[in-house]
């Protein structure tokens, strides 16, 4: 890659200085010769013609800076293509680190608890001091094997196998963030392997009981249509308790909902059917919630037990629940499993599998419903 500083006329008298990354040239299908070329801006903005002594002098401080940039992005790529160190960075403390990157996480609740509780532990197996310079491959080893072995809950026990693999996995994205932000010389995060998942209990509603639950009061209509509406149309909590009607779309006979999703930041685009539009009542104003006054509490928490309860379903229900009932009556209906991974928003198709391992276990049952006959 060749770095270069460049400069371009602007209006006002004034050169924009930039630095060109040209990483070379490949051919389209057409057989025509592409460069490829990135670039930076630097907000510099030297005179073209400077008459001053004071322009002379701006245009002299620029010209230092730039340079100056234009070698410290030098070195920045060779210590990257020749695997050397920032020496700089590398005093840095890696658990400072971390808690910066914990930090850029307070804004979504969940996640910010769970880098928080890896903070915890990697402050019982890191010593406060240690440096990335320090960082190798039997430092990952020994992170590694405290969650493994070492590592325990609040009570005592041991980290379940979904512990591990969560807390795990933020130390490496720890070390992926390092590595991108030039703290680190080699990306470790793809040296070392992550703890396997276990699957986890997902209850769900059958279609009947998704029935009683509809036919049955609920304390609060804004949590009974919530819930149903997941039901239908998928969505998670988050991304309920946070629509707005400029996110919902009537074209014509269709409706759809398009939402940026909290949990993964993707942006979905999601036809819901007539029944579930029927849930989200009249139109409101664009800024307006449409389920206004739904809110995260033990209150609400408890009146869906109940309510159930009053259904005579004795399962364990959440509201997360309803998601997992989305899922697995799209497919026990015919919905094959990548639409469904679709419409969950999951990024790997192999966390809807998980679902279709549901449906396969109740075709299972189904084998033995018939009774015997004489034969």
């Amino acid at each position: 890659m060749i770095i270069s500083l460049k400069k371009k006329k602007l209006q006002n008298g004034k050169f924009s200085l930039y630095l060109e990354y040209y990483k070379g040239s490949t051919l389209n299908i057409e057989g025509k010769r592409i460069h490829l070329r990135d670039f930076e801006y630097l907000k510099l903005y030297p005179h073209q013609d400077p008459k001053t002594a004071s322009e002379k002098k701006e245009n002299k401080e620029i010209d230092t800076l730039s340079e100056q940039i234009l070698s410290i992005r030098k070195a920045e790529y060779f210590q990257g293509k020749f695997d050397i160190k920032n020496t700089a960075k590398s005093k840095r403390s890696f658990l400072d680190f971390f808690f910066e990157k914990t930090e850029d996480k307070i804004d979504s609740p969940k996640n910010y608890g769970n880098w928080t509780a890896t903070l915890l532990h990697l402050k019982r197996c890191i010593s406060p001091n240690l440096l990335f310079e320090e960082v190798d491959e039997n430092f990952i080893k020994r992170v590694r094997n405290y969650f493994d072995k070492e590592a325990k809950t609040k009570s005592d026990t041991p980290l379940s196998l979904n512990s591990k693999y969560s807390y795990y996995n933020k130390f490496k994205a720890c070390l992926r963030a390092a590595f991108d932000d030039g703290y680190l010389s080699i990306n470790y995060a793809s040296k070392t392997k992550s703890f396997e998942q276990a699957e986890s209990q997902r209850e769900y509603l059958t279609h009947q009981e998704l029935q009683s639950l509809a036919s049955t009061p609920c304390k609060y209509d804004v949590l009974k249509r919530a819930f149903l509406f997941s039901c239908l149309a998928g969505l998670r909590w988050s991304d309920i308790n946070t629509m707005v009607w400029s996110e919902v779309r009537d074209e014509g006979d269709v409706s759809k909902v398009n939402f940026r999703q909290e949990k993964t930041d993707g942006v979905e685009y999601l036809y819901i059917s007539n029944q579930a539009r029927e849930l989200l009542q009249t139109r409101q104003s664009p800024t307006d919630r449409v389920f206004t006054g739904l809110k995260y509490s033990a209150v609400y928490n408890n009146e869906i037990v109940r309510w159930c309860n009053r259904a005579g379903i004795s399962k364990h229900i959440t509201f997360h629940s309803a998601r997992h009932t989305n899922a697995v009556l799209l497919l026990e209906n015919g919905a094959d499993i990548y639409t469904v991974s679709k419409r969950l928003g999951h990024r790997e198709i192999r966390t809807t599998a998980i679902y279709a391992k549901i449906v396969d276990q109740k075709m299972k049952e189904a084998a033995n419903l018939i009774p015997n006959i004489n034969i």
